[in-house]
């Protein structure tokens, strides 16, 4: 019987490791992985038609699941296409083994045509990025990959020439078991006892929550309510840790809204609870700080901590709620619900008075209607600029819904391949891209992939023919817009020439039938709405600190705007607020 091949083995581990799509293109250096692939029977080859759009997809996978997902690319500019959608999943703790196929071994280091140095260029955007340049390296520089990425929660890089994976895999090679999970981390009692005497000594404490708070609602809930805490959150932290909250007080950020700010700054204690939250100029710096991650190289990087608390959300919490004495003073609890309860209520009826009637059509007014049509369980993902401020007013999270984007590496034209990856997880559940024209364009060809597959993705195209939130930094700027006008298409007739389901959506009255005609299409669909370029571009009053970027005021002004279903969340808040 043959020996197997270094790919064969290649894809075999993977395969252990739970691996169920290696998105890429084919390329003569991946032959031999590919044709691995072909004849293996847990592993499909998703043939996309960019690689960036292969990272993209594997991130989603990987965020969705929490599981390890793959990618590849071939020789030179094959994998080096990786590398944005690889930042991407890095930054957003998502454990990816991406393939970065290499010239043949022979010719490395003499400028051989197509040759780059992929270990190397790897190196900002991984956790672990070795080259294979010898069959006896494999098994264990893999099983080490897998075992960063899944260990770490991030990216790790495997760099293989072509020739060597077609070599036999060594004889006797040792397969060792693979961890597929991370453990829960517990901090030591000292730090629980030190935060709860902080907590008991404090009179208002608010909390502040990011990503790191998911799988962790119940037991964020119940401190909350022990210590009469506001709940804030950063963007990433919405999904988590938004619905069924009866202390929300909203978001903070160059997209916030709400009382979030205000709770984070007249608060004697701030505990910032699984978040990486990168704008120091929305934290507070004269009250007292803790913050509880799990990732230690987070605690303190982003501002000065007076108690830093290494460990896991829930098992955080968990450790603390019986050793931190009930509050019963709600007069700051209260102030901040009833506070944020009215700055939504100002700005709704800013932004959505007679929208059902404006054409072109407002941008909110289409987010709330999808957010009112998407299914109880869907997945959204959304694309970096304003489709991330339609996202965050706009889409009411549940506990079952799932909103995927660029949140931290702020990449254009992530929506649309992070739907291919979420899609190819389970068919049946409701996939939504909330696409902006510019990124929707950037990665277009991608769009043949779903209909290749014919994926069922709904794609929702915000065609404003502009790049909006570049021209909203060059107003707060000072600045006139320059270079930010696309000249479109109509993409629903490129839709519907490419074999998918596509119209046109030009007044407001089209909209809502329009969306329910493509969710209940079987395959995939675009909805092209034609929204209003002007949304958002020019504040309600103009402030000296807009000329100088994106000040704390300036963003607060400018970014103000209608939040959806939130108001009557607020609103529904205030009941419990104690009549006296």
């Amino acid at each position: 019987m043959p020996r197997q091949t270094v790919a064969e083995q290649f894809v075999d581990i993977l395969a252990r490791a739970g691996v169920r799509r290696l998105y890429g293109v084919v390329g003569d250096s991946l032959n031999p992985v590919v044709d691995a692939i072909r004849r293996h029977s847990a592993i499909d080859w998703i043939q996309v038609r960019h690689e960036e759009a292969a990272a993209f997809a594997a991130g989603a996978e990987a965020q969705l699941t929490g599981k390890l997902a793959a990618c590849a690319g071939s020789c030179g500019p094959g994998n080096l296409h990786l590398i944005n959608g690889l930042f991407d999943a890095h930054r957003s703790m998502a454990p990816v083994l991406a393939l970065a196929s290499h010239i043949p071994s022979s010719e490395i280091g003499t400028t051989y045509f197509q040759e780059t140095h992929p270990d190397r260029l790897f190196t900002e955007c991984s956790h672990y990025s070795e080259l294979i340049s010898h069959p006896r390296q494999m098994p264990r520089v893999l099983q080490t990959a897998i075992q960063h990425a899944i260990g770490r929660s991030g990216v790790s890089v495997v760099s293989l020439p072509g020739d060597i994976a077609a070599e036999p895999a060594p004889e006797r090679a040792v397969e060792h078991a693979l961890v597929t999970a991370r453990p829960s981390v517990r901090p030591g009692d000292t730090e629980i006892d030190t935060l709860a005497r902080m907590i008991d000594e404090a009179g208002k404490v608010t909390l502040f929550c990011g990503s790191g708070t998911a799988g962790a609602h119940a037991e964020v809930m119940e401190f909350a309510e022990r210590v009469k805490s506001p709940v804030g959150h950063a963007l990433r932290g919405k999904e988590w840790i938004q619905y069924d909250n009866p202390y929300d007080v909203g978001m903070s950020g160059l997209l916030g809204y709400g009382a979030a700010y205000e709770a984070t700054h007249e608060c004697d204690l701030l505990i910032l609870l699984g978040t990486d939250f990168p704008y120091n100029a929305f934290l507070p710096d004269d009250v007292m700080i803790v913050q509880v991650d799990v990732r230690p190289e987070h605690l303190g990087r982003r501002t000065k901590l007076d108690l830093a608390v290494w460990g896991d959300v829930r098992e955080t919490l968990r450790c603390l709620i019986p050793k931190v004495q009930r509050k019963t003073d709600r007069k700051f609890l209260d102030r901040m619900l009833k506070r944020h309860a009215d700055a939504l209520e100002g700005v709704v009826k800013a932004y959505t008075r007679k929208v059902e009637k404006h054409t072109p059509i407002h941008p909110e007014f289409v987010a709330s209607v999808l957010d009112e049509e998407a299914a109880d369980d869907a997945v959204f993902t959304v694309d970096t600029g304003m489709c991330n401020v339609w996202a965050a007013r706009y889409l009411s999270p549940n506990g079952r819904r799932r909103v995927i984007g660029s949140f931290s590496h702020g990449s254009m034209a992530n929506a649309l391949p992070q739907a291919i990856g979420a899609q190819f997880l389970d068919r049946r559940r409701q996939v939504v891209s909330m696409s902006g024209d510019g990124g929707f364009a950037m990665l277009m060809g991608d769009f043949l992939t779903l209909v290749q597959y014919d994926l069922p993705v709904k794609i929702v195209l915000f065609d404003n023919s502009s790049l909006g939130m570049v021209e909203l930094e060059m107003l707060v700027s000072g600045l006139p817009s320059y270079g930010t006008t696309n000249r479109n298409p109509d993409f629903a007739a490129l839709a519907r020439a490419a074999g998918a389901h596509g119209v046109r959506v030009e007044k407001p009255k089209q909209l809502r039938g329009a969306l329910r005609d493509a969710f209940r299409h079987n395959g995939p669909a675009l909805v092209d709405v034609v929204t209003d370029p002007n949304a958002l571009s020019i504040p309600p009053k103009i402030s000296a600190e807009m000329v100088s970027g994106f000040a704390l005021s300036a963003g607060k002004i400018v970014l103000e705007g209608g939040v959806g279903r939130m108001l009557q969340m607020a609103r529904s808040n205030l009941r419990n607020i104690p009549r006296m």
